[in-house]
């Protein structure tokens, strides 16, 4: 053998020692550069290496703690690290031998922003449907502390272990694509705390309740009719980042849902169970939109499938999951569109949920006015309310939308009439005499007109279960 044959040789038996000697870690694309992770917690960091049983360690630079663990017999690891108050950047070294690094990494606050299309909707919007004020919203969006990380939109049929996506900072060349909603409320909850904001999207239009079930989670329901392509969208998309650490969720979604109100009284809190089961932090907050007033359904149909039941399933859903909250759309909505144009007035309201319920601010309402109970006086009916802050108001516009029966359950167009001090609503009608039950916007579409001071609107609701 010629004696440069020989040290080629060498050459490459050292390189195999070498590759044999050092393990390669792998990282999914939510552990990346430019990552937010949430302050003041055990979050888990995941990932792999090519050899099965080798050592990983992490090591945090803002205490220059390490944390180690053991990769299993197919080359995957899992590791809990601690989080100290907001700031960073920071850096991650993560090793197995061979050392990769996460750079720009910043400690604050994440949420999850999953559901159907008005979630997706990106701030710039699309298909035809303009987003208000996406403007301004654009041009003065430059902020590091803000970021966002959008999961590709994948259907399966099993679940996956990795999804696309990368994190992006908020600027003019990035924040167009970013979830219209999910970036107001960053901007409100960054605006309040002074601290940086992470938010995973993980959405996708039209998708019914059920797709974002797990297989386990959606197990009960497989044989109902009305349970279709249950899974799909949770393997797809959800699978793949369960587990990140955050602080809650925010979800919109339930337009597509609207032909089995009953059934999705059933099926969302068994979502929000399965997510929590799945995520394994314990009860984290989930708020979610009532979805807002849109002509839903063809003249003659209203009456099989009113929306507004769909709207009155997700009130109900308030006592039935635990750590929840709702954000009301009643005056948003728009009869030409699915998609309301205010989505800056949804983001908000989700901030306000937040601030008020999680991050301890005081002096404001967090939710609009809520229906209590009903009381017969003669031939009037008396509604009460909770969380009317200072008091109900239409902002001086006339009360319209409501509708009292009797016993025969007709329904006539009320009049109705401020109650002592703007506490209560007095509701009547001269074609009933002895009124039984009242309702207020319960159809597919009514531009609501019922709010508390704080300006944030009242659902669409019914004093009876006829």
């Amino acid at each position: 053998m010629k004696k440069n044959q020989i040290i080629l040789t060498m050459l490459v038996c050292l390189l195999y020692c070498v590759s044999e000697g050092q393990a390669k870690i792998t990282l999914p694309p939510l552990f990346s550069d430019g990552m937010v992770l949430q302050q003041q917690s055990s979050v888990v960091i995941w990932g792999s290496t090519d050899r099965a049983g080798t050592s990983v360690s992490i090591k945090t630079s803002w205490n220059g703690k390490s944390y180690k663990g053991t990769a299993d017999d197919t080359g995957r690891w899992r590791l809990k690290i601690e989080t100290p108050e907001s700031g960073g950047p920071y850096k991650l070294e993560i090793s197995d031998g061979e050392k990769v690094y996460i750079d720009n990494v910043l400690i604050g606050e994440v949420w999850l922003c999953s559901g159907q299309s008005n979630m997706d909707m990106r701030v710039s919007g699309r298909y035809g449907d303009p987003v208000i004020g996406s403007l301004d919203a654009i041009v003065t969006s430059e902020n590091p502390e803000i970021r966002m990380f959008t999961v590709e939109r994948k259907m399966e049929s099993k679940p996956l272990r990795n999804c696309k996506g990368e994190w992006q900072q908020a600027s003019p060349e990035t924040v167009p694509e970013f979830s219209a909603i999910g970036y107001f409320f960053a901007r409100k909850l960054y605006e309040v705390l002074k601290v940086p904001v992470g938010i995973i999207h993980a959405s996708y239009g039209g998708s019914r309740v059920e797709a974002w079930m797990s297989k386990e989670g959606a197990k009960p329901y497989k044989e109902l009719p009305e349970v279709r392509n249950s899974s799909i969208l949770y393997n797809g998309m959800l699978n793949p980042i369960v587990g990140y650490g955050i602080r809650g969720c925010l979800w919109y979604q339930g337009e597509a849902n609207v032909d089995a109100p009953d059934l999705y009284m059933q099926l969302f809190p068994s979502l929000v169970a399965d997510w929590r089961e799945k995520w394994g932090i314990g009860e984290f907050p989930f708020y979610y939109a009532q979805i807002a007033p849109f002509k839903y359904h063809y003249k003659g149909d209203e009456q099989k499938n009113n929306s507004a039941y769909l709207r009155e399933a997700q009130m109900k859903c308030l006592k039935l999951i635990p750590s929840s909250g709702m954000v009301v759309l009643m005056d948003v909505g728009d009869s030409l569109t699915i998609h309301p144009m205010q989505k800056e007035a949804v983001g908000n309201r989700f901030a306000y949920l937040a601030l008020g319920k999680i991050y301890g601010k005081c002096g404001f309402p967090t939710t609009g006015p809520l229906y209590k109970k009903i009381r017969i006086e003669g031939n009037t009916a008396i509604l009460f309310f909770d969380e009317i802050w200072k008091g109900l108001t239409s902002f001086r516009k006339p009360l319209t939308g409501f509708e009292i029966a009797g016993s025969d359950r007709k329904f006539y167009p009320a009049q109705v009439q401020w109650g002592k001090d703007m506490q209560t609503l007095v509701v009547y009608s001269s074609q009933v005499a002895s009124p039984v039950a009242v309702r207020y916007a319960f159809c597919d579409y009514m531009k609501g007109c019922l709010y508390n001071t704080a300006g944030l609107p009242a659902s669409s609701f019914r004093t009876d279960e006829w």
